[in-house]
């Protein structure tokens, strides 16, 4: 697999409006205003060219605030039944969400993955792949460093603290809670597609997210 090392490779243009329109439109004020919502270390996300943005999972809230919060869209997998519903398909291809069938695996995300890291999108995996009640990562999987390794692409670490808390059982509407979101300096990508290697900067990840996490408010 080739790097993807151009510095001006990045997302398509009217992806970006999309986005922008979206995140000023209705999540970042929502984000700001409703959630109280507080940002740490835009600095380190690359302004262009691929990257993963890995981070733990505790709501179905996280995807938008996260790609809010990096400033940049970011590419998350989608069902690929989604794909089939006419005026969304269009929608959420261009918001960077791409097709997943049931039953491919991991191969079919990963193949997904890396082709949306061609186009120049950030794509985001969360570490553990499911949500975890207090949203710390505790059994985190290599999936995002083998992606990584193979298309030879920095891993962006983010902690999304307070998310667990929007939903309660119960009540319909999200809950006005205060979150925060902590984004750590790049980690670089393993060299090489090895067991030892990806398990290394997966836990590296795993650390540094959890670390962010236990800094709260």
């Amino acid at each position: 697999m080739p790097e993807l090392e151009s510095p001006r490779v990045r997302e398509p243009l009217s992806s970006l409006i999309l986005y922008r329109a979206f995140k000023w439109g209705f999540v970042n004020p929502v984000f700001r205003t409703y959630f109280r919502g507080r940002v740490y270390g835009v600095e380190h996300v690359p302004r262009e060219g691929p990257f993963i943005a890995v981070s733990n999972h505790a709501s179905n809230f996280d995807p938008p605030i996260l790609s809010n919060c990096l400033c940049r869209p970011v590419a998350f997998m989608a069902k690929e039944e989604l794909f089939q519903v006419p005026i969304l398909k269009q929608a959420i291809a261009l918001y960077g969400a791409y097709p997943v069938k049931r039953g491919a695996g991991d191969r079919g995300a990963i193949r997904a993955a890396i082709k949306a890291l061609e186009q120049g999108w950030g794509v985001g995996i969360f570490l553990q792949g499911t949500r975890t009640p207090d949203g710390t990562i505790t059994d985190p999987k290599p999936g995002a460093a083998l992606i990584a390794a193979k298309a030879q692409v920095p891993l962006l670490p983010i902690s999304l603290w307070g998310t667990e808390k929007i939903l309660v059982k119960g009540k319909k509407m999200p809950q006005s809670v205060p979150l925060t979101v902590r984004i750590g300096e790049a980690i670089a990508p393993p060299p090489a597609v090895k067991k030892e290697s990806l398990n290394q900067v997966t836990q590296t990840c795993t650390e540094v997210i959890n670390q962010l996490h236990h800094l709260g408010r």
